[in-house]
């Protein structure tokens, strides 16, 4: 654990120059759009160690990955998100001495992510040869706008008189930190510059996997303000730049404003790229630097209005969250249903930055109640766009049906590790879990006869032809797979494997059902489903092995677990942890340690369908071997531990999920922040504090408050309502905005009035 930052509601505080920390800082200080975003990056320079990164959303690159044990069925590339270009820069000189802030003398430095209003600042003063200058930066990446960045630079001579040089410029030459020998994935196709404006347009080279390439276009416009500039213009490969020569005056602050159109072929014709975002300057300059700025503050506002959750008595948890949402509304807010959600959306590249089984199983559930209907709808209309790919992931395995994958940026895996490949399909239960949690949450029926029912059908299909029947024990088995815990590869029978199977197949069989009560029994024909092949589900249904220990009272994780070495977490010296940066992979493959919920995560999705007794018999042998070294695992366990009133363990968890990048918990940050997983924060307090469920269509809350806070409460959409809860030591208050609304409380029906509200009285224990 490691903070770097102050506690505050609303911001993100730094007081000092973390230089030893400067990637973990970069994080951190990340911003996005939903279009574009970047790590921390300042826009002067530092040579110091740092982690320059610059992405747009859509954009990647299909990198080699073949090797000498390449198998068959193996992907045929590593996808990855690629380092765009740097559009933010802005070089100083001081009476021709370059700043660089790795090497100055700094002090009074501050720099703040305010996350209300989407605003990176930052203030400082650097001293040389006796001179004081102080320097504010200001940068927004407008969501009124998405195309548009926008910075302001400003510098104050505070004892002298001298000469100060800015150069804003647009550099195309990057790399990836984790390409191939240095390997640049970019060329330029033109450019441009004259006095205040220039653009680089540049293009992904060609690739041999049939991988679409793109071109992606920064124009820019830079204008100084507080004096009188000399300008001119620079170019070299990939790269321009302006040139603006002042003469400061003392105590006199003189700002450079730098505007920058970021245009893609993914939105816009090749040719029109430039054009296109001249445009959006035009547009941007008409209305000026403080319109634009406010402009993008109200639009943060209004979304904080939908999502946010407010708490009292406990700051560094209302840090926590607000930093969660904000990321998570960074990186993705539902405008494209050809977008998704990568694991470390706008701010680094580690996973490739591609979409997981994340989205499904821990991302749906916030969008579903934090934003408008069709956000969500776009996310599993996204999964049916994308089904021609499943089906050829299943052909390159041998199989039948539609496998989803566990990376992609189209739909075909792009993943290169084989115990992920080829084992970890439980991933397709989790596609055919969200479009049941989407329906029952939304009511949109429309959705499975429109989409769901094909989805629905390839991934049953996989199931049919993955697992196999055992004669011996007359019950079918799923071999050779691995788990939500990755610290175990290549296990026969992983409990929560086999069980969203079995449940992928009987939601199918349901929904097939429906559909012909509905008057869309054509849909199931058309794709060919037979009775025959129902049958054939229904018998892997009824037949299907779960590992289970009598004596224990437990689903077994897989068929030998209980044959290791069994320990608790609490045993493992501190130097010991964590396991993933000290231990060899065979050591923890060999060890009872677990990575994140796995059987655990089947009690989560299918919760209504165990006893509170299953849930707590499992939850006490599990978590105490778990280490939780997934960002997805904390979530899990608060909201389990909630339920069954393990109120301590439940805040332990939350503030894991909550802080686990602000504070470093699992000392990794500095790759990138865990976006994802930050949905966790919002799961632990709505479905795990406020007891929110949704199971067969009902909506129901079963409250608590943490011991250290005063008072909690958010917003939800449900359906055609607008729901606020509030959670106090003494009552919980439920009021509507709609039509009369009857909900569950502590597992009693109570209707709340059209427009209206109720009061109930906090139960305890």
């Amino acid at each position: 654990m490691k903070r770097l930052f102050e506690i505050d509601s609303w911001r993100i505080i730094e007081t000092k120059l973390h230089k030893e920390d400067f990637r973990l800082a970069e994080s951190i200080m990340s911003l996005g759009n939903g279009h574009m975003g970047m790590r921390g990056n300042f826009e002067e320079t530092y040579s110091g160690d740092y982690h320059r990164g610059s992405y747009i959303a859509g954009v990647w690159f299909p990198d080699k990955t073949r090797v000498g044990w390449w198998k068959n069925g193996y992907p045929e590339y590593f996808g990855k998100v690629i380092n765009s270009v740097n559009f933010i820069g802005v070089r100083l000189f001081i009476d021709g001495e370059e700043l660089d802030l790795y090497k100055a003398d700094v002090k009074e430095y501050y720099r703040e992510l305010d996350m209300q209003h989407g605003i990176l600042s930052r203030k400082f003063t650097v001293t040389h040869s006796g001179k004081e200058t102080e320097i504010e930066a200001v940068r927004f990446l407008s969501i009124a706008e998405k195309e548009l960045a926008a910075i302001r630079y400003s510098v104050t001579a505070i004892n002298y008189v001298g000469q100060i040089t800015f150069i804003p410029y647009l550099d195309g030459d990057v790399r990836n930190e984790d390409s191939n020998y240095e390997e640049d994935f970019w060329h330029e196709i033109e450019k441009g510059s004259e006095e205040n404006n220039a653009y680089l347009v540049m293009k992904t080279k060609d690739n041999p996997f049939g991988a679409p390439v793109f071109q992606v276009a920064a124009t820019m416009h830079a204008v100084v303000q507080g004096a009188a500039a000399d300008i001119s213009i620079n170019e070299r490969s990939e790269y321009v730049e302006n040139v603006f020569e002042v003469q400061a005056e003392q105590g006199k602050t003189v700002s450079i404003y730098k505007y920058v159109a970021v245009t893609t072929d993914r939105d816009h014709e090749a040719g029109q790229l430039v054009q296109k975002g001249r445009e959006v300057l035009q547009r941007s300059l008409k209305k000026g630097y403080q319109a634009l700025l406010d402009e993008h503050k109200q639009s943060w506002l209004k979304r904080w209005e939908i999502a946010d959750i407010e708490i009292s008595g406990d700051v560094e948890a209302q840090q926590g969250i607000r930093f969660n949402l904000f990321q998570l509304f960074s990186t993705y807010y539902g405008e494209d249903s050809r977008l998704n959600i990568g694991p470390k959306g706008f701010t680094g590249e580690k996973y490739g930055g591609a979409t997981y089984w994340d989205t499904e199983a821990y991302a749906l559930p916030l969008y579903l109640a934090t934003a408008e209907p069709e956000v969500a709808r776009n996310l599993v209309i996204y999964r049916h766009n994308q089904l021609d790919g499943a089906y050829h992931n299943a052909r390159k395995q041998g199989l039948k049906g539609a496998l989803y994958p566990m990376v992609t940026f189209t739909g075909v895996e792009c993943h290169n590790e084989w115990e992920i490949t080829f084992e970890e399909i439980h991933r397709n239960g989790a596609i055919a879990y969200a479009i049941y949690n989407y329906v029952n949450y939304t009511g949109d029926k429309s959705y499975l006869h429109e989409f769901g029912i094909d989805v629905l059908a390839g991934i049953s299909r996989f199931w049919a032809d993955r697992v196999h029947f055992n004669k011996r024990k007359n019950a079918y088995m799923i071999h050779g797979v691995t788990g939500p815990n990755e610290y175990e590869n290549n296990v026969n029978n992983n409990w929560y494997t086999n069980l969203i199977a079995v449940w992928t197949l009987r939601y199918t069989v349901e929904v097939i059902a429906e559909l012909e009560k509905g008057g869309h029994a054509d849909r199931a024909s058309a794709i060919g489903i037979t009775d025959a092949e129902i049958a054939g589900w229904q018998d892997i249904i009824e037949k299907m092995y779960f590992p289970y220990d009598e004596e224990l009272g437990v689903f077994v994780q897989h068929d030998t677990f209980l044959d290791k070495d069994l320990m608790t977490v609490e045993e493992l010296p501190a130097e010991a942890r964590p396991i993933n940066q000290n231990w060899s992979w065979d050591k923890i493959l060999r060890s009872c340690f677990i990575k994140q919920a796995d059987v655990l995560q089947g009690l989560y999705f299918f919760n209504h369908e165990f006893s509170e007794e299953e849930k707590r018999r499992n939850f006490e042998f599990y978590e105490p071997m778990t280490v939780h070294e997934s960002s997805l695992s904390p979530s899990i366990h608060a909201i389990l531990a909630a339920e069954l009133g393990m109120e301590e363990k439940a805040y332990e968890m939350y503030h894991r999920t909550a802080r686990l990048d602000l504070d470093n918990y699992n000392n990794d940050t500095e790759d990138g922040l865990h976006i994802t997983s930050m949905t966790g924060a919002w799961l632990a307090i709505v479905q795990g504090f406020a007891g929110m469920r949704t199971a067969n269509e009902k909506l129901s809350f079963a409250p608590f408050i943490p011991k250290t806070w005063n008072q909690y409460s958010f917003n939800i959409l449900y359906r055609s309502h607008y729901l606020n809860i509030e959670v106090s030591r003494d009552k919980v208050v439920i009021s509507q905005q709609g039509a009369e609304l009857t909900i569950g409380i502590y597992h009693e029906m109570v209707t709340i009035p059209e427009n209206g509200e109720i009061s109930i009285k906090m139960k305890l224990g």
